[in-house]
């Protein structure tokens, strides 16, 4: 019986936004953009940040992985150039890690920008020191098979994300955001004056200046009104 090619292609090749463009997303906090994206395009909330005060800004080199094998990230970090974020779909496996201190090392001396892993690492504490990012959906120090088959640099799933090849990844403590190049342009200009006024309210606060309480709860009050909830300003018998 004929074996079809399909979980075996492998393609060295990408189209990268330019790296200027790029590095435009670095310092934008993970929590704007997705707001400013109708709140559709963050990955699942079970997929965790190994590095503490990540940020990791790059371009998306994709992997799919059967599950616990990581012979395609091996490969995939020989591929890769300075600033690209390895993104794997593993399927979601929790019982063998797909990488450790070592190719945590290997990539960040190469210019690798992160790894995205839908799936487990080891080693987790030696990212205490190198300040490598990563994140996984957990830890086990179960080792990975080497069986070699996947597919490198096609469309993935990754913890409840489409992830093409080139798409512009951004990483902090609180999550992953992807972003189409070609919306890159629409996404900044929009989340600019959310991001600017966001620290002008944290800078007054900071100063002990409160200038919106009323609005906040008028707008609140009237909400819950709105969702026909009922409000006593009267204590609970």
């Amino acid at each position: 019986m004929a074996i079809t090619t399909y979980g075996r292609r492998i393609y060295t090749r990408i189209n990268r936004p330019d790296r200027e463009l790029v590095e435009r997303f670095r310092g934008i906090p993970s929590s704007n953009l997705n707001d400013m994206m109708n709140r559709m395009f963050n990955m699942y909330g079970d997929l965790r940040c190994y590095t503490k005060g990540a940020n990791m800004v790059g371009t998306a080199i994709t992997v799919h992985a059967p599950e616990g094998d990581n012979t395609l990230l091996q490969y995939a970090m020989d591929v890769a150039q300075p600033g690209d974020v390895i993104v794997v779909d593993a399927g979601g496996c929790m019982s063998r890690a797909l990488c450790g201190e070592i190719m945590f090392n290997y990539s960040a001396s190469k210019g690798i920008a992160g790894f995205v892993l839908d799936g487990c690492i080891r080693d987790a504490d030696a990212l205490d020191d190198l300040g490598f990012p990563v994140y996984a959906k957990g830890v086990t120090p179960q080792g990975p098979w080497k069986l070699g088959s996947g597919e490198m640099n096609v469309p993935i799933a990754c913890c409840g994300q489409v992830v093409f090849p080139g798409d512009i990844i951004v990483g902090d403590p609180d999550g992953i955001v992807v972003i189409r190049p070609e919306m890159a342009e629409e996404v900044l200009e929009a989340v600019a004056a959310k991001f600017a006024s966001e620290t002008r309210t944290l800078e007054n606060y900071a100063k002990g200046i409160y200038p919106d309480r009323e609005k906040h709860a008028a707008l609140y009050r009237q909400t819950v009104l709105d969702n026909g909830c009922l409000v006593y300003d009267e204590v609970w018998k």
